[in-house]
């Protein structure tokens, strides 16, 4: 599987739309951060044709620390993820 990395995906938009690469850069790390500042903030972000970053909640769980051999708690936890949209899902497929 190939790697796309953020400076192809700023070359090939700069590319595509005819603007400056540092303007692009600047505009993908804004989104980049409304999203994250969004789920920080308890909201999920939905993006019509793409797909939403969500919430999960982890249940509290034991876990076993195998070096000292005990048992540990992990608390229950909230964690980001994505869903794709079901038109990006079956493109993907």
């Amino acid at each position: 599987m190939n790697r796309y990395d953020e400076s192809r995906f700023d070359k090939e938009i700069s590319q595509q739309t005819g603007i400056e690469r540092a303007i692009v850069a600047q505009v993908i790390e804004g989104v980049m951060e409304g999203i994250k500042s969004s789920l920080i903030g308890g909201e999920e972000v939905f993006l019509r044709g793409f797909g939403s970053f969500i919430l999960k909640k982890r249940a509290a769980k034991t876990a076993r620390n195998i070096s000292r051999n005990t048992t540990i708690i992990v608390p229950e936890h909230t964690i980001p993820a994505f869903k794709p949209s079901k038109a990006f899902a079956e493109k993907v497929r």
